[in-house]
């Protein structure tokens, strides 16, 4: 089937996301095949509405690629249950085949029917679920989700997204949801509907545009596999509020290894979220010629390219800005974006791990 060429189109916060999904028309919709939608031509980042989720719903059903949004950053879904999906996914991202994907339920009873909750993994889903968390758990015996998905793997990662727009997909779709960011595979994640279409352009079947992002960096992942609770990926729920919940210390997240070796989650690769320009890290000062991405108004005299992450130095605020900072900062004739040194407090964790990976050797 024939890929569509996105366009962008204007974005607002996902807070608002509710309202946002208002009544569209669909009539650009082929009426060719009636077993599958063609994707919508007059306008690819189209705006979220019922009508609009149905025909999403369908086109993820029928094998077809959607990019959504949810509180983190958008995602590129397609039918968890099927390899050909998946291998969309894949084909589309140019993403490493060794690398799990995240998939993407309504609630805890939906996931349950996959993967196998331990009293941890289930106390966690009743804490941040819907949120910014997922859950790396044994699958279940009649697991549905694709091997290809879970990369060959025993386990399975589970998320149920805080979005109104993804929680009318999935439950129009009816299936699980594997969605990895809609973005080029190692590239800086979307949190604009716009961001999509300039890294999947042609390469998918429809962008739904449900607003930014409130999060703007990607779930948390924590194993329950076993007695011990693991820390995999810092994201959008801090350490210190799923120790609250759990009772005890997490183990600290794996370390960014060695890029061949296989990842058991997905964002663990060491080269990841990474913009064409070099990041340079805890910088101190700017070089000449190099971009900035500040901190706290660190460098409020740069004559050059700068943006702030949070001039009030507030995590959350420089955690909703970090992907899109990246992005407006890789601009052309940028060799060396210089990062201003970022606390490791809250969310602090999460924006340091991706900076790491954006700044690994690639």
């Amino acid at each position: 089937m024939r890929r569509a060429n996105p366009a962008s189109s204007p974005c607002r916060s996902s807070e608002r996301a509710q309202a946002s999904i208002e009544h569209v028309s669909v009539e650009a919709v082929s009426k060719s095949e009636p077993d599958r939608p063609a994707p919508i031509k007059a306008a690819q980042v189209v705006k979220a509405g019922p009508e609009l989720i149905a025909s999403a719903a369908h086109i993820l059903r029928t094998g077809g690629l959607v990019a959504f949004p949810t509180e983190t950053v958008y995602g590129l879904g397609a039918d968890a249950t099927s390899d050909e999906a998946v291998a969309g996914i894949y084909a589309a991202k140019g993403r490493p085949s060794f690398n799990p994907l995240i998939a993407h339920v309504t609630d805890l009873q939906s996931a349950q029917a996959h993967g196998v909750f331990n009293a941890d993994a289930r106390a966690l889903a009743l804490a941040f679920w819907p949120g910014p968390l997922t859950l790396v758990v044994p699958v279940q015996r009649d697991c549905k989700v694709s091997l290809l998905a879970r990369a060959g793997l025993d386990t399975l990662a589970l998320r149920a997204p805080d979005h109104p727009v993804a929680q009318a997909l999935l439950r129009a779709a009816g299936v699980p949801v594997a969605a990895p960011s809609a973005n080029r595979s190692g590239r800086v994640s979307p949190t604009q509907a716009a961001h999509v279409a300039i890294d999947l352009a042609d390469r998918i079947d429809i962008i739904v545009d449900g607003g930014a992002c409130a999060v703007g960096v990607e779930s948390t992942i924590v194993a329950c596999l076993d007695d011990q609770v693991r820390l995999l990926r810092p994201g959008g729920v801090s350490r210190e509020a799923i120790e609250v919940v759990l009772g005890r210390v997490l183990g600290r997240p794996l370390s960014v290894g060695d890029a061949s070796s296989a990842p058991i989650a997905p964002g663990m690769l060491a080269s990841h979220y990474a913009p064409r320009a070099l990041v340079r890290l805890n910088a101190t000062h700017i070089e000449p010629g190099e971009a900035a991405l500040d901190f706290g108004g660190r460098f409020p005299d740069h004559p050059g390219l700068r943006l702030d992450l949070s001039p009030a130095a507030d995590m959350h605020e420089a955690a909703a800005h970090l992907f899109a900072y990246l992005r407006r900062l890789d601009a052309p004739g940028v060799s060396s974006i210089a990062v201003a040194p970022v606390p490791m407090t809250g969310l602090g964790e999460a924006v340091n791990d991706r900076l790491d990976r954006a700044a690994a050797p690639r």
